[in-house]
């Protein structure tokens, strides 16, 4: 049993923590879903989420987690025998595949190496291979599971260039990182509520252009649940309504979690998350470890390093955690035990960063790799000091 006197931080990329605001309000009694005063915060919800997503679109809403949110694309746009192309970088990306095979389509997979970029000029040479072009193409924006953040800007050219709609998980990367969906184009983006947007796991996101709505249409069957012409339509109509039970707990959170996220201003909401990255990524190289991935500025949701050599690494999100009450995570797949995930994307202030990293040389001690002590948090606070240390919203 852990220690009950030690202080829980939950520093993983989903679920991420609540502020006390929207704990607060999913516990006030429960509400119909059809009576006023619920329609009257679903109304709300769907005329604030496509700000989140800069975008004009539906944001059609799925009483379910991201996965349920790339699943709803792949069973509207993926027809069977037909050829989709999926541009993957980890293991989240790779889900994109696994669904692409579970609905039948003739699937190319252009799958780039865990803590590497998806590379638009050979997505766009991939394409120019394929004999019969894809209606589709399917990528991730920020990889869950390495902390890499790729170009979604210039894998939508591509897209387009060869007539395709690109579909991107946003899961992790909505509200901490900046996508412009239609101005760069992208005709699908697909999220959940478990991170950045502060509420627990439970609510799928589907930002749908009208194109990709005409393009489902053309192909009915296969869906029910996650057909977005059913849910299109009853989320347009005045009133909106959802064709199924709405999780209202879960949008009354939502509600309370925009508001405080429009009310930063999602400008200050990107840039309080660059701060926290820069933060994390000090911390790591204080520590004398590796960061994971390419040097990018604007990966703001997740900072991965390499363990070291020469311990038992998938010891160390464990002691982090039992020790120390930090919950990290580690690597997944081939990278168990090699890399380490502090998230920042969400509910997180400056100290949470602090107390990361404080956690994390602790736990490599712990695990026989000497570190210079405060090295890591002196050269967090050089960072937080410097940026004038944020605090979270809420």
């Amino acid at each position: 049993m852990s220690n009950p006197y030690i202080k829980q931080y939950l520093m993983t990329a989903g679920p991420t923590p609540l502020p006390p605001a929207v704990s607060q309000v999913m516990a006030e009694p429960i509400l119909y879903h059809r009576a006023p005063a619920f329609v009257e915060i679903y109304e709300r919800v769907l005329e604030r989420l496509p700000q989140i997503f800069r975008s004009s679109n539906d944001v059609l809403c799925f009483a379910s987690t991201g996965s349920g949110a790339l699943e709803s694309a792949v069973a509207n746009l993926v027809r069977p025998g037909h050829p989709a192309l999926v541009a993957s970088c980890g293991k989240f990306g790779e889900r994109w595949a696994e669904l692409c095979e579970a609905f039948g389509a003739d699937l190319t997979h252009g799958a780039f190496e865990w803590g590497a970029k998806v590379d638009p000029a050979r997505v766009d040479e991939v394409l120019d291979s394929m004999a019969v072009k894809p209606d589709v193409v399917f990528t991730t924006q920020s990889e869950t599971s390495t902390g890499v953040l790729n170009d979604v800007a210039a894998l939508a050219e591509v897209a387009r260039s060869h007539g395709a709609i690109l579909v991107v998980d946003a899961v992790s990367g909505l509200g901490a990182a900046e996508l412009l969906q239609d101005e760069w184009g992208v005709d699908v983006v697909v999220s959940g509520s478990q991170k950045s947007l502060m509420c627990p796991p439970g609510l799928g996101f589907a930002s749908v252009s009208q194109r990709a709505l005409d393009l489902a249409a053309a192909s009915p069957g296969g869906r029910y649940y996650f057909d977005w012409a059913k849910t299109a339509a009853g989320q347009r109509k005045s009133p909106p309504d959802s064709p199924f039970t709405t999780a209202v707990t879960l949008f009354r959170g939502l509600d309370v979690a925009l508001e405080a996220i429009l009310a930063e201003g999602l400008d200050e909401v990107f840039a309080r998350h660059a701060i926290l990255a820069r933060a994390a990524r000090a911390g790591i190289e204080g520590l004398g470890l590796r960061r994971f991935g390419p040097d990018d500025p604007d990966a703001n949701a997740v900072t991965a390093a390499h363990l070291p050599d020469g311990i038992d690494g998938a010891r160390v999100p464990k002691t982090m955690r039992d020790v120390y009450g930090v919950t990290a995570a580690g690597g997944q797949g081939h990278l168990k035990g090699r890399i380490v995930r502090l998230a920042h994307c969400g509910y997180y202030g400056a100290f949470d960063i602090v107390v990361a990293i404080t956690a994390l040389e602790s736990a490599l001690r712990d695990v026989g790799h000497e570190c210079d002590p405060g090295a890591g948090v002196a050269a967090v606070q050089r960072i937080l000091i410097e940026a004038g240390s944020p605090a979270p919203v809420g």
